[in-house]
């Protein structure tokens, strides 16, 4: 996987993350620089962590699976981008004004479910895992942080349409690995 590829990844990964941070935003009254932060350290910590465990798990089966591992990818991916793409659709999400980490501590597990099963794939695809979940807690921290601010300037407009970007995203990059691996694409 290269870097580009990764970094659509990281972008798709990091969807679910900015739109709870647009929601962060638009629930304070006035939003500072540490709201900003805290969003960023806790989301892209957890986006960071959780394709590291995926990773971990994945490893311990990859010599059993190598000879449908682009399925597996495929599969996973794709049904992660279906489904981001189905909560795009949904109502929105009530989220509440702290940043306690009793009130964003299950905001970054919730968001980084997804980057558990990427990190499974990453073991099938042999990507080098440290600098992809640095790549992506990074993405993820940046994105975070913007979220919140955009939260606070635009409002929910641009919730929806963050985590349809992300499924579409990742749909495609799943798309592309069984596409590449069968041959179809060179």
């Amino acid at each position: 996987m290269g870097l580009w590829e990764l970094f659509l990844v990281a972008v798709g990964l990091s969807m679910d993350a900015f739109a709870v941070s647009v929601c962060k935003g638009l629930s304070v009254p006035k939003v500072q620089v540490r709201h900003s932060l805290i969003c960023g350290a806790y989301f892209g910590l957890f986006q960071g962590l959780m394709p590291l465990l995926g990773w971990l798990l994945g490893v311990q089966f990859q010599s059993m699976i190598t000879s449908i591992d682009h399925w597996i990818a495929f599969v996973l991916l794709s049904i992660i981008g279906v489904n981001m793409i189905r909560e795009s659709r949904g109502q929105e999400e009530d989220v509440d004004c702290s940043f306690t980490p009793r009130a964003m501590l299950p905001l970054a597990v919730a968001t980084s479910i997804d980057a558990l099963a990427v990190g499974v794939t990453f073991a099938f695809l042999k990507v080098l895992i440290l600098p992809a979940v640095i790549f992506i807690g990074v993405t993820t921290f940046l994105l975070s942080a913007i979220g919140v601010r955009v939260g606070a300037v635009f409002g929910a407009r641009f919730r929806s349409g963050a985590e349809l970007a992300g499924g579409v995203i990742l749909v495609l990059m799943g798309l592309k690995i069984l596409l590449e691996h069968l041959g179809i694409l060179g």
